[in-house]
């Protein structure tokens, strides 16, 4: 996982870049679209944040957003975009350790992060989530799903069935990557005995999970 740390650590400048792949853009709208009405007039903890690109989509409703991330430096991109009114605020955090945000949240929000949870850490990432959501809240995930020619191409799979893409950034070094691309069955499985609501689009997956 240190080595999936220094990726996005070092890849915040050209992170953004994945959201102009032209085969992506009318999922990315439709995204865009479904997410504000599940978080509208909510407490927000979304984890993850990256560089905001996501949290510009929850701030159009949601009372008020707290954005944590493990690494600083896509953060600093999340601080220069504009929020509107929204009560919008920055922490760094570890996603395994989120009692550690200060806060009362009635959603959280992980998007593109549950396919970077090795498989047997599943269920302490779920135990996570349940724990800071109030009762009557919302769990929401977003993620890709696996299209040949728009994904990196999975390299490894190991035995607990993780699979892993190599990945290449601008100036040419390359890190091996945790990208999971679970199942509507495998994923409804894992959060059990939660209600699942699951869209599934071409290139991505939403979930909501109460």
């Amino acid at each position: 996982m240190s080595e999936l740390a220094d990726y996005y650590r070092e890849r915040a400048l050209e992170y953004d870049a994945v959201y102009d792949k032209p085969e992506r853009q009318e999922d990315l709208a439709r995204l865009r679209a479904l997410l504000p009405p599940l978080v509208e007039g909510r407490s927000v903890l979304e984890v993850a944040a990256g560089t905001g690109y996501w949290t510009t989509a929850l701030a159009t409703t949601a009372r008020s957003v707290v954005a944590t991330d493990f690494n600083e430096e896509p953060l600093a991109i999340a601080r220069t975009r504009s929020y509107g009114a929204a009560d919008v605020r920055f922490r760094t955090a570890d996603a395994y350790d989120l009692g550690a945000v200060e806060g009362r949240f009635d959603a959280i929000f992980a998007g593109f992060f549950w396919s970077h949870v090795l498989r047997s850490d599943v269920r302490r990432f779920v135990d996570g989530l349940r724990e800071r959501v109030e009762p009557g809240g919302v769990v929401i995930l977003a993620d890709n799903r696996y299209v040949e020619g728009s994904n990196y191409p999975i390299t490894r799979t190991t035995d607990d069935g993780d699979t892993y893409q190599t990945r290449q950034l601008s100036d040419g070094r390359t890190f091996e990557v945790l990208k999971n691309f679970p199942s509507r069955e495998q994923f409804t499985a894992d959060v059990a005995p939660a209600e699942v609501e699951w869209t599934e689009l071409t290139y991505f997956w939403l979930a909501t999970v109460c």
